[in-house]
């Protein structure tokens, strides 16, 4: 990963300074500026997720939890030798039901009365 990386950061700043220099010729735009400035922000963007990468694993390695990630609270679960090999089996939670309205809504009733008007005249517009 590190080869990689070295490869990604050499590549970006040297198509940065072939797009600076391809800018400041005869033929050159600022679109090749714009470029210019943009390849060695994808290298800058690079080394930064690198070095987080890098903090992340050294803290899994230390035992301690990653950023944002709250420490577990209670007892450990469990584990039994039946499952410990097999597929964990986590159960999805209830969509929450639309709430109830008991009370009828007139003005809900008048818009879809107005709307059924407008699909009738529609469909007779249309024969």
């Amino acid at each position: 990963m590190h080869a990689l990386l070295v490869v990604a950061v050499v590549t970006c700043l040297a198509l940065g300074w072939w797009q600076w220099e391809r800018a400041r010729s005869a033929g050159g735009t600022l679109q090749n500026y714009g470029y210019a400035l943009q390849w060695p922000t994808f290298a800058a963007f690079f080394v930064f997720m690198w070095v987080r990468l890098m903090r992340l694993e050294l803290r899994q390695l230390d035992g301690e939890e990653p950023d944002g990630a709250e420490p577990a609270t209670g007892s450990a679960p469990t584990v039994s030798a039946a499952s410990a090999g097999g597929a964990v089996r986590v159960r999805r939670p209830a969509r929450p039901a639309p709430p109830r309205d008991e009370e009828p809504d007139d003005e809900l009733a008048a818009y879809n009365r107005y709307l059924a008007e407008l699909n009738a005249r529609a469909e007779r517009e249309q024969r």
